[in-house]
């Protein structure tokens, strides 16, 4: 069994592979400071409280935009796992062309992203993945990778207003009745959270219509994936596909693109 590891810069994502399904995800707050016994006992933990024994863990694959916690992610899987955890990067084999000026600083959770659109729903895509971070990668007609957008994540620009606006107070995220809000804690969610849709629709159509002008397709697949996508689905025109663990399926094609040379087929 693959156990597929997505290090975020806030929440980290952990899912198991039996054969081509994954047969469960857990998501917990990234370690930063926490040292591979600790990672390992949440992991543990994870693992037998939904009936699953350890031992039977065969590979490991790791995706992670928070450098720190590699040296312990990576004891962490010799010491308690006795294997060597693969590290997703753009050096490994993808089967993606990358179209970038510096192909390193993509992130390895953008990799895996972009991976798994092109082999399971197809190109030309964008995908949206919004988490600390709101990111749009874009896969061209031929399936290379050719850039993207970063912009704020809705959190933490949410924890930037509240921490600079004395007088503004922390609110649940969730959509209101009405664009116009009736009072100051209706007025924040709406703009939060309206703010962040307008926000990704006009990045899309702006990458629709460079896409078209490019002769890279004008009807890409729009994948939205992270731990916030459920909040956009709900109202966005141009999202047609929520896949929340995009990331993880992400990382067992391209462990099964390194280890058999062929990446398997998996299902949306």
């Amino acid at each position: 069994m693959l156990l597929a590891i997505d290090l975020g810069n806030t929440q980290t994502v952990i899912g198991l592979f039996s054969g081509n399904e994954l047969a469960h995800s857990w998501r917990m707050v990234t370690p930063k400071y926490e040292t591979a016994d600790e990672i390992a006992s949440n992991i543990f933990n994870f693992l037998k409280n939904s009936g699953y024994e350890p031992g039977k863990v065969s590979a490991i694959a790791v995706s992670c935009v928070v450098p720190g916690i590699l040296f312990e992610i990576s004891r962490m899987g010799r010491q308690y796992f006795s294997l060597e955890p693969f590290i997703v990067d753009s050096n490994v084999k993808t089967g993606l062309k990358i179209n970038y000026d510096y192909p390193r600083e993509i992130g390895a959770d953008r990799i895996a992203n972009s991976v798994a659109a092109k082999e399971i729903y197809g190109c030309p895509a964008i995908v949206l993945d919004f988490g600390t971070a709101t990111t749009f990668d874009i896969l061209s007609k031929e399936g290379e990778y050719i850039g993207g957008v970063i912009a704020p994540g809705i959190e933490i620009s949410s924890e930037a207003l509240f921490s600079y606006a004395a007088k503004l107070s922390k609110v649940d995220l969730s959509w209101t009745d009405a664009v116009i809000g009736k009072n100051t804690y209706d007025c924040i969610r709406s703009g939060i959270l309206y703010g962040f849709l307008g926000q990704a629709e006009f990045i899309i159509e702006k990458i629709i219509s460079e896409l078209t002008v490019q002769g890279q397709g004008s009807d890409p697949k729009i994948i939205a994936t992270g731990g916030l996508s459920i909040l956009m689905i709900e109202k966005s025109r141009h999202i047609q596909i929520h896949d929340p663990d995009l990331t993880l399926k992400g990382l067992k094609i391209i462990v099964d693109k390194n280890q058999q040379g062929t990446g398997a087929q998996m299902m949306p």
